[in-house]
């Protein structure tokens, strides 16, 4: 079965074409195609790509390297997967510069910096010279964004650039984007399943399915009126602010499962030839916080704020500096051997960037049954691979998934592994790390869902971090709102969304797409 099936659309200069559709739905494989970046083992079988009535098909590849990264930019999709682990940004950026540029040394430096800065890097004369493994995902995003603005390009392939972006940069990037359109006449291949940038950028939108397009419209008509069922089905799966409007307060809120104690989590910054301590990066600073059985606690803020730092250090994955961690009323901070393995069974993560948290080298199968295998030997290998399999299933994938690697599916078919693997062992607490970010709207609703049974069944604890409003929404019980490694607010979900009694969780709702009117009234 080819996974793009005879499709056919134009970009105009100075254009957003926007491309949606589900995860798996060819996409990314359209895009690959034109620059022949196709993994192994595909096959362009017919048709042609022109840039400028230049078939890049039939170019030499000598040729479509000069294109590449030039006439042609990319933001891939998985930025950690994309960025090489063994070269700084800096350099990375530097590359483009020096090879279609002919910019070195202070020049080349001045101008990757101004790149950084452009794209909302926060201190990027510093950042210019970490690595990719240093960053946060929104960091990394910002990054690859900044390499493919380098080349200066008449046409910028967008794979999902903002999926790993809070509210704030992505509308800053949005802003930038659309500056550069509007200075240079750059043609925007924008590749989503956000239909609130789509709505925000787009000229045009066509939507894609099973790797057909079913429908090719004007923004304004689009978003009016969609024509073809499976637009309307995507139209209906989005999340919702109002969502959470209306919701039962619960009056007696059952005994605290987790109890957080004015955490920390501080990395030394050290100077000079002796590489003394000379002050600290407070990541998380002083934190408190308490999340009862079988509810939701969302962190959101900005990339960088301290969010994801928090919910590695209280399952002992970053070594804390301060604070206590209690969970079921036992103090686990710092716990090791015997006690941590037994908590590793009721406390699980939903990693932010899937690919890198797979073993490349293992099925998905025993990917799923790792956990399991570790902490329930008492479980038969028949046991293991049901579950694996009804895990798979209940997660919207084939339980022949189970035979393949993690390569072999897309962004948001890895998360929906991921998301299994957490689920196998049966956990009271899940750490959710920005877990529907990668997903296309009928899928996360589907995740959303089965969060919710899973809690209401199980009586499953989240903390869910997410810069995605509408799913906190969805989703939360209680919102808390952090900036630079502090609470800045913490309260209901409806209050926190719709009564904000800060300052910057004002900023973060105005910056939502598609409900700055509404924010813009608080």
């Amino acid at each position: 079965m080819p996974a793009v099936n005879g499709i056919s659309f134009d970009i105009k200069p100075g254009e957003t074409f926007a491309l949606v559709g589900e995860s798996g739905s060819g996409k990314s494989v359209t895009a690959l195609s034109v620059l022949r970046l196709l993994p192994l083992g595909g096959r362009i079988l017919q048709g042609s790509a022109k840039l400028d009535g230049l078939d890049l098909f039939k170019m030499p590849e000598y040729a479509l390297c000069k294109i590449r990264g030039r006439r042609i930019g990319v933001i891939f999709q998985d930025p950690m997967s994309s960025l090489n682990p063994v070269m700084t940004i800096g350099q990375q950026i530097g590359e483009v510069l020096r090879l279609h540029f002919g910019l070195k040394g202070a020049a080349l430096k001045a101008r990757a910096v101004e790149l950084l800065e452009q794209v909302g890097m926060p201190r990027p004369e510093q950042h210019f010279d970490e690595y990719p493994h240093q960053f946060s995902g929104g960091m990394r995003q910002r990054a690859m964004i900044a390499i493919a603005l380098a080349g200066k390009p008449d046409l910028l392939i967008a794979d999902e650039p903002t999926t790993a972006l809070d509210v704030t940069i992505q509308a800053q990037i949005l802003a930038l984007l659309k500056r550069l359109q509007q200075e240079t006449g750059m043609a925007l291949w924008l590749i989503t399943h956000d239909l609130g940038i789509v709505s925000t950028m787009s000229d045009r939108v066509a939507v894609m399915r099973k790797g057909e397009i079913v429908e090719v419209a004007e923004s304004g008509p689009f978003f009016a009126q969609p024509k073809h069922p499976y637009s309307l089905q995507l139209f209906d799966a989005r999340p919702r602010l109002e969502s959470c409007l209306g919701r039962v307060k619960i009056d007696n809120p059952p005994p605290s499962l987790l109890e957080v104690r004015d955490f920390k989590v501080y990395y030394p910054i050290k100077k000079g030839l002796f590489q003394r301590v000379v002050d600290h990066v407070r990541a998380v600073d002083g934190v408190s916080f308490s999340l009862p059985q079988g509810q939701t606690l969302a962190l959101v803020g900005e990339s960088g704020c301290g969010k994801t730092t928090l919910g590695k250090a209280m399952l002992n994955l970053i070594e804390s500096s301060g604070g206590q961690v209690l969970f079921d009323g036992m103090d686990v901070t710092g716990s090791n051997g015997e006690a941590r393995r037994k908590r590793c069974g009721e406390m699980q993560i939903i990693f932010q960037d899937p690919l890198s948290s797979m073993n490349p080298r293992m099925v998905v199968g025993d990917i799923i049954e790792e956990g399991i295998r570790a902490l329930q030997p008492e479980c038969t290998e028949q046991q293991r691979r049901e579950r694996a399999e009804a895990l798979l299933e209940a997660v919207g994938l084939e339980k022949s998934a189970r035979m393949r690697y993690p390569h072999e599916f897309s962004g948001g078919q890895r998360q929906r592994i991921c998301i299994a693997r957490a689920l196998a062992v049966n956990p009271r607490l899940i750490v959710c790390d920005e877990p529907t970010s990668a997903l296309d709207v009928s899928v996360q609703k589907q995740i959303i869902a089965l969060l919710k049974d899973l809690r209401q069944q199980q009586g499953l604890s989240y903390l869910f971090i997410s810069h995605d409003l509408a799913v906190v929404a969805e989703l939360a019980d209680v919102v808390a709102v952090m900036r630079e490694g502090k609470f800045v607010e913490m309260g209901p979900v409806e209050q926190v969304l719709f009564s904000p009694a800060d300052d910057y969780t004002r900023k973060l709702l105005q910056a939502v797409p598609g409900v700055a009117n509404r924010a813009s009234t608080l």
